[in-house]
């Protein structure tokens, strides 16, 4: 340090000094104003980057919020189609089915009329046969010719007696 005080010259600090003043004009003149400007421009783009996505998260937030809006009204929908086609199909259901009676009541008419037929069938071919019966006990009792009315009914009895329908 010593040294350094001894080599001291005062024109030499002067220009040095004036030397420094002009660099640090400049400096400012041409480095540090676009450097600031730099650092105030870097500054302004990070404070809008934030901004962006500030904006950005409060989109998203709406576009969440519109989402769920949006899957509760499908929900709704869904559920509103599978309660439309419950309801329709209880419906054809119960529709089949009163088909389905009418068509068991035209079938029980049907086979009840058929009965009636076989009924009627079998009543008619039962009278002709009584018939038949009759005109066979009258032939017999002609045939014999008794005299009695007393034989002829006691005759007619037996073969009442005698005949088994089928």
């Amino acid at each position: 340090m010593e040294k350094l005080l001894e080599q001291f010259s005062l024109g030499l600090f002067f220009w040095q000094s004036l030397l420094f003043v002009g660099l640090v004009l400049l400096l400012k003149k041409f480095a540090w104003k676009p450097i600031l400007e730099a650092v105030n421009d870097r500054e302004e783009g990070i404070k809008k980057a934030l901004e962006s996505a500030e904006s950005a998260k409060k989109e998203m937030q709406s576009l969440n919020a519109d989402n769920e809006r949006i899957l509760k009204e499908a929900r709704a929908e869904r559920d509103s189609l599978l309660k439309d086609a419950r309801e329709i199909k209880d419906k054809i259901i119960s529709e089949a089915k009163g088909e389905a009676q009418e068509q068991a009541i035209v079938i029980i008419n049907a086979a009840k009329a058929a009965i009636e037929v076989e009924k009627q069938s079998a009543i008619a071919e039962l009278k002709t046969q009584v018939a038949h019966l009759s005109i066979e006990i009258a032939e017999k009792v002609v045939m014999k010719e008794l005299s009695a009315k007393e034989d002829q009914l006691a005759l007619v009895d037996k073969m009442l007696k005698d005949v088994t329908l089928n």
